[in-house]
């Protein structure tokens, strides 16, 4: 179980966050990522805080666990000696550069096919790789904006989501796009380009607000904490705190009304279209019968009656919740200069393994040029 990936080589030559949340998701499947940083600094996100740990900033290690660090400067001839060796003996290569960066290092894709014709070449761009505005710098927020996500995100002003998702997105993708390019190539010997961006990653995600405009031609509007389309589902407030509760379908709908009071054939919620006609209403009943009682109360008479609800925790209570625990979401690693840390973990999990990911051991952020002998050494041999 192990072993998944234990054969692939991956060269990562990406910064910030979508490329090496890309390189993270293989080296946690037990593939060789390889970060090569430039020697002045490296990754940007190295200097991303605060908050800093002993000079180690919290961002950093967010991305790059399972993987190792070595410096080279691609503008000089050793630094392109020392990548072409890298090409030679790796199965995917990781960028995120604006377009057009990497043929004028002399390595366009044409040449690292040249290289090594097996390689599978990721490639993470903000906008896409051509099209009018295909050499815009990407960033996550930009991404989120332009690419129709914040318009119905928030409830007065468009919002952000918390997380930076544009660039998580974009690096899940490419992932599994590197994976396809992998299982191909096992088939034919013969290494291809993926390509996606930011802006396809949000895109991407549009699920049914994407349709209703493609297909209805309704521009989806902002709902803030409620699902735009069921109703009621959504965020409540309750005598000490809020809720959520998901009415997803007309049986849960009929449990529900009960609890709080309401009909379940009256005119005005009878049927989900109804219900999301009335919204303004139906929420102004739920929180009348709700103010009545805590949190905790309702929960529990939800929780009675097969209703889907929950709290929302702090990351705090996240990560101290068993049930997070038990998923093997927090990982401890041993880092050379703070000592053992714990680390959010790898989302998978395979057959019966008690912990997240596939490797036996998870390697921690590397240092900057941390295995610089040892990966040059493994090059000669």
């Amino acid at each position: 179980m192990q072993n998944l990936l234990s054969d692939v080589v991956v060269v990562d030559l990406t910064r910030a966050l979508a490329g090496p949340h890309a390189a993270m998701m293989l080296g946690d499947l037990g593939a060789r990522v390889i970060k090569v940083e430039t020697p002045n600094g490296g990754d940007d996100s190295r200097g991303w805080g605060p908050p800093f740990v002993e000079g180690e900033s919290t961002y950093y290690l967010s991305a790059n666990r399972n993987k190792e660090s070595v410096t080279a400067d691609l503008k000089s001839d050793e630094g392109k000696e020392f990548l072409t060796k890298l090409v030679r003996r790796a199965d995917v290569l990781i960028e995120n550069f604006r377009p057009g960066v990497l043929d004028r290092l002399g390595f366009a894709v044409e040449r690292l096919h040249e290289i090594n014709p097996g390689l599978v070449i990721l490639s993470i761009t903000g906008f896409g790789h051509d099209g009018p505005e295909g050499g815009r710098a990407g960033y996550d927020q930009i991404a989120q904006g332009e690419g129709g996500l914040m318009s119905i995100t928030g409830e007065t002003e468009p919002t952000k989501v918390g997380a930076p998702i544009a660039d998580l997105l974009a690096g899940m993708y490419g992932a599994y796009g590197a994976l396809a390019a992998l299982h191909e190539r096992a088939i034919t010997g013969k290494g291809r380009v993926v390509r996606t961006s930011l802006l396809a990653s949000v895109v991407g995600v549009h699920a049914f607000h994407g349709t209703k405009w493609t297909v209805a031609h309704e521009l989806p509007e902002r709902v803030g904490n409620h699902h735009a389309q069921i109703a009621p589902y959504g965020l409540y407030r309750t005598q000490d705190d809020i809720v959520q509760v998901a009415v997803g379908s007309e049986g849960l709908w009929r449990l529900f009304a009960p609890i709080v009071g309401l009909d379940p054939a009256d005119e005005r919620f009878a049927v989900n279209s109804d219900r999301v006609a009335h919204r303004d209403e139906l929420t102004a009943a739920i929180e009348t019968a709700f103010a009545s009682e805590p949190a905790d109360v309702w929960l529990q008479r939800l929780a009675d009656k097969g209703i889907p609800a929950g709290k929302v925790r702090d990351f705090q209570q996240v990560y101290d919740w068993e049930q997070t625990l038990s998923q093997g979401l927090l990982i401890d690693v041993e880092h050379p200069t703070l000592g053992t840390i714990q680390l959010p973990g790898p989302p998978l999990r395979f057959d019966e393994n008690r912990y997240a990911g596939a490797r036996e051991t998870n390697l921690p952020p590397p240092r900057l040029g941390e295995h610089n002998d040892s990966v040059r050494k493994w090059l000669e041999e």
